[in-house]
């Protein structure tokens, strides 16, 4: 399956801080897109494609932690990269525990260009693993989280809509496994763990 073009969105209302970032990250080499509020990127952007958002925590209007929760609620794979003022670090570290990946202090652009390789790497993961999951039947993904949560054939089979037998559960599993890369039901469930928006 092609691979979908990486691209990076900056959500910041501080028109000057939003050039400044513009030019910063297109002499990286990377696609860019910029907003001015939270409204205007959830409208123009489709939040199901993995990307990687650099995110002002306070935005007027929907506040940065506002669009990262949209985001959340919509199972998205953006990683977020928040930008935080010094008297923002609590919130931000919140932010992080909730699923956030990381978060820079502004306007400290080389603590930015640290993170972003990092933050880049993870948005190519979990475009991977949106790859691969794509690749699974409807039938399969509903075996794979099934058997995710450590149910064994006789249950996932009993469970199913519409049922089946436990034979051909074992041949969804196979067939998972295969396309997922994964050896046994243990790192299918690390797997899923590790992309829950998948599941």
């Amino acid at each position: 399956m092609k691979d979908l073009p990486l691209t990076l969105y900056v959500v910041d209302d501080d028109e000057a801080l939003r050039r400044s970032m513009l030019l910063l990250l297109f002499s990286q080499g990377l696609a860019v897109r910029a907003f001015a509020s939270g409204e205007a990127f959830l409208d123009e952007v489709d939040v199901r494609h993995p990307g990687c958002v650099i995110l002002d925590l306070r935005l007027g209007g929907i506040s940065g932690l506002g669009v990262f929760e949209r985001l959340r609620a919509a199972h998205s794979p953006l990683v977020t990269l928040f930008l935080s003022g010094h008297g923002d670090i609590p919130t931000a570290l919140e932010a992080v525990r909730r699923g956030a990946y990381d978060w820079v202090t502004k306007p400290d652009t080389q603590q930015l260009l640290d993170k972003l390789p990092g933050a880049v790497a993870e948005a190519r993961a979990r475009g991977q693993a949106q790859r691969l999951w794509d690749e699974l039947t409807p039938r399969e993904r509903e075996v794979a989280r099934l058997v995710g949560l450590g149910q064994p054939n006789k249950e996932i089979a009993r469970v199913l809509v519409p049922p089946c037998g436990p034979r051909s559960v074992e041949t969804h599993r196979a067939n998972i496994f295969d396309k997922l890369r994964c050896g046994n039901d243990n790192e299918l469930g690390r797997w899923l763990a590790a992309y829950p928006w998948l599941g």
